[in-house]
């Protein structure tokens, strides 16, 4: 039987596949770093891993050391130039993430070192934050599993406790300092008092919305009516609210009863003022805004908070007493919180746990005006 004679096949030599200079490499050991391409990222990758090896000393081990800073290093640079490549794997770590934070701190360090780091450095940060966000955890499936469960509201309401104690905290200092009662402020300082002043106290209401929304948003805190001053109950609204109009350089006005002595419930009345009031000095940038009570016949008093600001669209007055609402684009499945956030929710609850209905009249670029009206007979001063 013949066989076939096969020519043999003449192998082409193997040529040495090209690497990128950023290519992740499976063994990066001390030398990697010298691949890093920017020399200011790659002296700071040094940097850290000196200071590393003399706190840990091989804990990590050398090389893994360096070659996560090898990739951090890289994906840093690339992020610089307009990359969205994935970061590799190695550095969605807790090692990696915990030496991104020394590379970002030992930058920062030699800031001030040389022109060159000065006029680099921003870009430089900018691309840290970016490789940051892309190695972070994404915590989003574990929260709305825990938001959406049988204790997610309790959660919400934890929350918002743990909020609210450091921000009294902080709206308490502001309002010292802006006093003087700590000593003498200029007027730069001043301002940007008021705006912590007003950050802070916009946190805070919204953590008290959420607290008063979880228990049904109509729990009034008196379980009676009680003697009160409407003028006095003004004031506090004004003491609290008076850095914001300062800040926006507002007009506050006040108009007030001459039977000053009601019965009825103050707290829940000045929370509703409250909000009705930062609401409008939100949304007015110059003029003024007016609380008023006005006497409505011997025992009953009408609240007004009006401002000439631009007023509330007419699209959204149906829904401007719902906490969310759907957002008007593509996306109607979405919700967000209303312009209004959750505090004239709030209010109209609180309004109708008096007795009454909260009331909206509103023209575009003319003002809006929110009132109510109250059973409060009058008293004796004491």
């Amino acid at each position: 039987m013949l066989q076939r004679r096969v020519a043999p096949r003449r192998l082409q030599p193997v040529q040495p596949r090209a690497e990128s200079q950023c290519a992740p490499r499976q063994h990066a050991g001390l030398e990697a770093l010298d691949t890093v391409p920017s020399p200011l990222l790659q002296a700071a990758a040094r940097r850290v891993e000196a200071r590393w090896h003399n706190e840990y000393g091989d804990r990590f081990g050398a090389e893994q050391v360096a070659g996560l800073l090898r990739v951090l290093g890289c994906a840093v640079w690339e992020r610089q130039q307009g990359s969205q490549a994935p970061v590799d794997a190695r550095a969605h770590s807790v090692l990696g993430r915990r030496l991104l934070e020394l590379l970002r701190a030992e930058l920062i360090r030699t800031w001030g070192e040389d022109s060159t780091a000065a006029v680099q450095m921003p870009a430089m940060l900018a691309g840290i934050e970016r490789v940051r966000e892309s190695i972070e955890p994404d915590w989003t499936p574990y929260f709305a599993s825990r938001l959406s469960g049988p204790d997610g509201l309790e959660l919400l309401v934890q929350v918002a406790h743990d909020l609210r104690s450091p921000l009294t905290s902080v709206l308490f200092l502001a309002d010292t300092l802006l006093r003087d009662q700590s000593g003498p402020v200029n007027e730069l300082q001043r301002r940007q008092l008021r705006l912590i002043y007003g950050a802070s106290l916009g946190l805070s209401a919204l953590a008290d919305d959420v607290i008063t929304l979880a228990k049904g948003g109509d729990h009034l805190v008196e379980d009676n009516p009680v003697p009160f001053s409407v003028t006095a109950m003004f004031m506090s609204v004004r003491d609290i609210v008076r850095p914001i109009a300062e800040e926006k350089d507002l007009s506050l006005r006040f108009v007030v009863l001459s039977t000053d002595h009601r019965r009825g419930y103050p707290l829940a009345v000045t929370r509703v003022l409250l909000n009705l009031t930062t609401n409008a000095l939100k949304f007015t940038e110059e003029g003024f805004v007016e609380i008023a009570a006005r006497e409505v016949g011997e025992r009953e008093v009408e609240f007004a908070v009006s401002d000439n600001g631009k007023g509330i669209d007419a699209g959204v007055l149906d829904t401007v007493y719902q906490p969310f609402r759907r957002v008007a684009g593509p996306d109607r499945s979405a919700f967000c919180f209303s312009r209004a956030g959750l505090g004239l929710a709030i209010s109209r609850e609180l309004v109708r746990a008096m007795g009454s209905e909260l009331s909206v009249a509103t023209r575009p670029e003319r003002g809006t005006r929110f009132s109510f009206t109250l059973h409060l007979p009058p008293v004796r001063e004491s």
